[in-house]
């Protein structure tokens, strides 16, 4: 490298400062949270079609509407992985299926955010946003706002990676962690940049914290597991990572992925395998690496929208309204498929093509805030503004 560097801008700086080469399709950010409860929140990019990972085989409509995306009922040869009331889960999420049967899972179906858009755009800006208009701000940056930082921890601003979701963008200090891929930068480049950058107002002290926590997440992981993605792809070796950073002591306590691939317009059976099988296998992956904390934790895997109930010329779907969300993990009410299912019969769908939604998004996700990490109601209010209609949902998390 030369000895004479070019001037940086801001964000030049601060990318260059990670030396990464960022995960394709999955990124990870933290914040803190009170106590020892443990809150992670999974964006499905892209419109998971909920009638597919969770097939409700027993609705007389199902198999008519669906054609060559039915999967065999239960006991069958490639079969659906038993739920019961005659839903099926898909069989390339073993891993969730195990915690459904160990009561740590619960599937919510017929569920949508408070928006009735198609667009992925507008759609994840209003579920990142929390709000009827896109915010600068997420909700769940907005409920972390009132929570004072723990004596002795690490600042909400875990690490420091090259994006963070819209979802916790905002006032209260958080950080990104992405693990790097094989190329390593030369051992002085985090002093130079941070020298080049010391008496800027703005990059200076962020790059000078950056080069903190960066220290912390590398102590804590090891300095391989900090650079090389895990085996199984990136959404696993992020899930390892956070959720060893999130068992610390002095660790964070809120973290939030997002993994896509789930726009699936043409060929959605075989297309839809492997995101399915990479978010299984994150699923288990923070469970391992969350250990012992795993009975307090509690993980939100949403999407923007679900998928038209019927399947299209290219053997695919297209954007919809109602899906599922997964509510997961040790602290969780699981066990059982949640919502009010609607019914696939032609007067029962919305716009005569979706699968109705009966549940609201915002009430899981109040419902979680109020309940597991225990935030007062003024913080939950704050979170989402304008949702008085959309009641903290109850029996999400064990007593």
């Amino acid at each position: 490298m030369s000895a004479h560097l070019p001037a940086l801008g801001r964000r030049t700086a601060l990318l260059g400062l990670s030396a990464a080469l960022a995960l394709p399709q999955a990124r990870v950010a933290f914040a803190q949270a009170p106590g020892e409860a443990r809150l992670v929140v999974v964006l499905l990019r892209g419109g998971m079609d909920g009638l597919h990972a969770v097939q409700p085989y027993g609705d007389p409509a199902f198999a008519g509407l669906r054609g060559p995306l039915a999967l065999p009922e239960p006991g069958q040869e490639g079969g659906l992985l038993d739920l019961g009331d005659r839903f099926g889960l898909h069989p390339r999420l073993a891993a969730l299926h195990a915690m459904f049967g160990a009561g740590e899972a619960l599937l919510v179906h017929a569920v949508a955010g408070h928006w009735r858009t198609r667009s992925h755009f507008d759609a994840q800006d209003l579920l990142e946003s929390g709000a009827d208009q896109r915010l600068s701000s997420g909700w769940l940056n907005r409920a972390l706002a009132a929570i004072p930082a723990r004596a002795g921890a690490q600042p909400a601003g875990l690490s420091v990676g090259t994006d963070m979701p819209l979802l916790m963008r905002g006032a209260t200090p958080v950080g990104n962690f992405a693990p790097r891929g094989s190329a390593t930068p030369p051992p002085d480049l985090f002093a130079r940049v941070a020298e080049l950058n010391a008496a800027d107002p703005v990059t200076g002290p962020a790059i000078a914290e950056g080069l903190r926590v960066r220290g912390y997440a590398t102590g804590t992981l090891g300095e391989d597991a900090a650079i090389r993605p895990a085996q199984g792809g990136a959404f696993r070796a992020l899930a390892l990572a956070a959720g060893r950073l999130l068992s610390q002591a002095d660790g964070p306590r809120v973290a939030a992925f997002e993994l896509s691939g789930w726009d699936t317009h043409a060929q959605q059976a075989s297309r839809l395998n492997a995101p399915l099988a990479q978010l299984d296998e994150g699923l288990a992956a923070l469970k391992e690496a969350l250990g012992a904390h795993w009975r307090r934790t509690a993980v939100l895997v949403v999407t923007e929208f679900g998928r038209t109930v019927r399947v299209n010329g290219t053997a695919g779907t297209d954007h919809g309204t109602g899906g599922v969300a997964f509510v997961v993990g040790g602290a969780v009410a699981g066990g059982r498929v949640g919502g009010t299912w609607p019914g696939l019969a032609e007067p029962q769908l919305f716009q005569g093509r979706d699968l109705a939604p009966t549940s609201d998004l915002r009430a899981l996700a109040k419902g979680l805030l109020r309940d597991h990490l225990r935030l007062p109601a003024q913080a939950v209010a704050r979170a989402f503004p304008g949702s008085e209609a959309a009641a903290p949902q109850g029996g999400l998390i064990r007593v």
